[in-house]
């Protein structure tokens, strides 16, 4: 394709989104598989990317106010003149009912056309019928989305009672960093403070996840 054919085709977004963190990250193909049946689409119906933006471990039910991707998307619209976004699927726009028809109202309010790749005319048309359709693909991504977490919560009910392990939740310490945990025991028995044990721990080059001094109260439950 020349330079000149690309110019002439529409300008366009395209936004991705991943529900999960365990998507996310140079070995997954969630946002490359997005991107290409998104690019595929654009290049079909005569759109040009002109910018991706994306979403990562941001749930289908988060309303667009509260994605980072989504707003810098819209920051961007509002001063290059693209009025076009494009979407892999429309539950990659929103799997939420609510969240995917008022985030709609709100972009076609503003002149925005919202397209999913996959069903090009799905965000397009505002009859009743499409309106209707729209709602109704709507509520069954959100039912399989709410059996989907459903089933996989009562694997882990099962399994924990069956074996007694500890199948989700944040690990502890103890479990992440088994040496710093000695060593923070080891700084408690000389009768420091747990104020005094964190300071040495950060000393040492151990931190927290915010790359800041443990507090008081997290030392306290390393040393349970």
């Amino acid at each position: 394709m020349s330079d000149q054919e690309k110019r002439q085709r529409k300008p366009a977004i395209g936004y991705t989104r991943t529900s999960s963190a365990a998507n996310v990250g140079p070995d997954k193909d969630s946002v490359t598989r997005q991107r290409k049946a998104i690019q595929a689409y654009a290049n079909r119906a005569g759109y040009r990317i002109v910018e991706w933006f994306d979403d990562p471990a941001i749930a289908g039910s988060d309303t667009i106010d509260s994605r980072p991707g989504f707003m810098a998307a819209l920051e961007l619209i509002a001063t290059n003149g693209v009025r076009t976004i494009i979407v892999e699927t429309a539950n990659r726009f929103a799997r939420d009912l609510i969240v995917q028809e008022t985030g709609w109202k709100r972009l076609n309010a503003d002149g925005v056309t919202l397209i999913a790749a996959d069903s090009p005319d799905q965000f397009m048309d505002d009859t009743p019928t499409a309106v209707l359709i729209r709602q109704i693909l709507g509520a069954v991504a959100q039912f399989d989305k709410a059996m989907t977490v459903a089933k996989l919560r009562g694997a882990r009910e099962r399994k924990r009672r069956r074996t007694g392990a500890k199948v989700e939740g944040r690990k502890s310490w103890a479990e992440r960093k088994p040496g710093m945990v000695e060593v923070a025991k080891q700084l408690a028995t000389k009768n420091r403070s747990l104020r005094d044990v964190a300071a040495e721990l950060a000393k040492l080059g151990h931190l927290n996840e915010r790359g800041a001094t443990f507090s008081a109260s997290s030392i306290r439950s390393m040393l349970r």
